[in-house]
């Protein structure tokens, strides 16, 4: 039986929100200040990527006992921090900004910035501890998370995670449902690329310009799971710009305020 597909642009999740914005503001600027569209264009270019980029692996950025330090951490977070919201769909509890977490993704800001070939600073981060109905659906994520470093902690077995070689971005949500498909049914034309993580590898991809996912976690003897950090790190200088709600200010189009939900797409 052929797999139904879901419009991605359904989701609520990542991709759809930010996306979704994009393409309205750049209708709205062809109508009322189609002079700035230009503008607008080239400003969003820093959020794209250079298709020579591939996937960066890094064997063993954990040594044991900064692996230790960091799963000890993972057991004192209190219950009432972690975040049920993923568990129906992703099958993962989150924690978002842990404090511990938060100092170890600004302290490797520079490594990470040699990897990525631009300067960054950190955006935002997440634990994310996968349980026996782990998955994670194709997607693209938003530019705030436009360089994604995975670390694994922790796992019953290893899990891959699969890429598409740098893709241009769709410029209609037409384009997004069809490239969408495209690599859901693997038609797309993209390269694509599985990697697996021991306990203690990390890598780095390009989320905002890769489509990847996660098939199901494979259940292990035991308990099935995989413990990961996610840190999401944007190009020096653009917290403002990659912020939809501050584009009506900064291009000075304030019909842009206007576009419904634009302050929740982040």
């Amino acid at each position: 039986m052929q797999e139904t597909l879901v419009d991605p642009l359904s989701f609520g999740w990542y991709d759809s929100l930010w996306l979704r914005r994009y393409f309205e503001a750049k209708v709205v600027i062809s109508r009322v200040a189609p002079a700035r569209l230009a503008e607008f264009d080239a400003a969003m270019t820093v959020f794209k990527t250079d298709p020579a980029y591939e996937v960066k692996y890094v064997p063993g950025f954990l040594d044991e006992d900064l692996r230790a330090s960091i799963k000890q951490a993972v057991t004192a977070i209190p219950r009432d921090k972690l975040e049920f919201h993923e568990l129906e769909k992703f099958g993962r509890l989150v924690v978002h900004d842990w404090p511990p977490f938060t100092a170890l993704q600004s302290e490797i800001t520079g490594m990470v910035s040699e990897l990525a070939g631009e300067p960054l600073e950190p955006c935002y981060n997440f634990l994310s501890l996968y349980a026996r109905r782990g998955v994670c659906e194709t997607h693209l994520d938003t530019p705030s998370a436009k360089w994604t470093f995975d670390i694994c902690i922790d796992q019953s077995e290893p899990w891959p995670i699969s890429f598409t070689s740098i893709i241009d971005w769709p410029e209609t949500g037409e384009a997004l449902v069809d490239q969408w498909q495209a690599v859901k049914e693997g038609r797309s034309g993209h390269a694509i690329r599985a990697m697996a993580l021991e306990a203690g590898d990390a890598l780095l991809f390009s989320g905002a310009s890769q489509w990847h996912w996660r098939e199901p976690i494979a259940p292990a003897k035991g308990r099935t799971f995989c413990d990961l950090l996610f840190f999401h790190y944007i190009p020096a200088g653009t917290s403002e710009l990659v912020q939809p709600r501050n584009w009506a200010r900064l291009f000075d189009v304030p019909e842009l305020a206007a576009i419904k939900g634009i302050e929740l797409a982040v």
